[in-house]
């Protein structure tokens, strides 16, 4: 069987600043949207290069539970980048456009060079080669 992840889907509060995000520093390119008028519901899918696709999606009641770093569930979501020198530069990137940058690029334990910003709504997002 050959299975691969179809997509992942995340809650924000303010869908458009969302977009914005993932198509400004991650090279995102965004469908036209969709909305359940009924409901409220309302959701963009956002494609990457390679395949990968995000569903961002908002509606009327959520709940802001604290989003902690070391909880159960997930975490964050890793972008690669292609090489050291692309992760230090969108890191300062985001770092002096206002964005709280959690490590900085450097070599893990495992071996990934990665920095981790936190990025649009608290969320973490892993800057990898």
């Amino acid at each position: 069987m050959n299975m691969k992840i179809e997509h992942i889907a995340m809650y924000v509060r303010d869908l458009e600043a969302a977009r914005d995000f993932f198509v400004k520093y991650l090279g995102a390119s965004s469908n036209s949207g969709y909305h359940n008028k009924t409901t409220d519901f309302r959701s963009y899918f956002l494609s990457f290069d390679d395949g990968a696709r995000l569903e961002i999606m908002t509606r009327p009641q959520l709940d802001d539970a604290v989003n902690y770093p070391a909880r159960t569930g997930y975490i964050h979501i890793a972008f690669s980048l292609g090489s050291k020198e692309k992760v230090d530069e969108l890191t300062e990137r985001l770092r002096a456009d206002g964005y709280t940058v959690a490590s900085d690029p450097r070599t893990t334990g495992d071996g990934y060079y990665e920095s981790c910003i936190i990025g649009i709504e608290g969320n973490q997002i892993e800057l990898t080669i």
